[in-house]
């Protein structure tokens, strides 16, 4: 297959850029530590990322993916403020890109594609992961998970950056590694591209039908 009337590339981060599990696991285990609960192997984290630091920080509470209701709102509060903290003091220690990321985004960025980045990650850890991997300048436009009042599977931020950019779904394209990239991109028209070596839960995402799937980032240069 090959896209032909795309103007915009539209990324997730954690997961198809980069791969943030080291990072994240240190600051939850760090976080868990500080309030004197069990940690936990970066394997079994790296199954809980991709919602955003709230819900990565209540599955970690939790123990699993599935959500303790029981949890109160203070410890939820305090454990997000001691997630926040050290995450933000060590966003790029261990966090590496993918193979084949920066030349495929050079690449992109050279044939004049506009590139953004739309990720559940907090706004403010953007851009300085983006500057330590020395691709920041590479990107027109990023929002994050607490930019708009609602984040992915939603397709709002995904319109927002189409409108922002002044172009059209049709004109777009998202590229992401789970099934809320893939979701927010069907919840308005808009092609999708899945890779396979992201964070998932676990799950195949094939089975979310996205338009193409690829096993390799570098793979996009032959899409576009």
């Amino acid at each position: 297959m090959k896209f032909n009337d795309k103007k915009v590339v539209i990324f997730d981060l954690d997961g198809t850029l980069i791969n943030s599990t080291p990072d994240l696991a240190l600051a939850v285990n760090y976080m868990l530590e500080s309030i004197g609960s069990k940690t936990f192997d970066e394997s079994i984290i790296d199954g809980w990322v991709g919602n955003g630091a709230s819900i990565l920080v209540q599955r970690a509470l939790s123990g699993g993916v599935t959500i303790d209701n029981s949890l109160s709102s203070d410890l939820i509060e305090e454990a997000l403020d001691i997630f926040l903290k050290f995450y933000g003091e060590n966003l790029s220690v261990k966090t590496t890109l993918y193979p084949n990321v920066l030349d495929t985004l050079k690449l992109l960025n050279s044939k004049g594609y506009s590139l953004a980045i739309v990720t559940n990650k907090p706004f403010s850890f953007i851009e300085p992961i983006l500057k330590s991997l020395e691709m920041f300048e590479l990107f027109d436009y990023f929002i994050g998970g607490d930019s708009l009042v609602d984040k992915k599977p939603s397709p709002l931020p995904l319109l927002h950056v189409c409108e922002r950019l002044n172009v059209t779904i049709k004109e777009s394209i998202m590229v992401g590694d789970s099934k809320n990239d893939i979701l927010a991109g069907q919840a308005c028209s808009m092609d999708t591209i899945g890779v396979t070596y992201g964070y998932n839960y676990g799950e195949d995402i094939e089975s979310y039908s996205p338009s193409v799937v690829i096993d390799d980032f570098g793979d996009i240069r032959e899409l576009l």
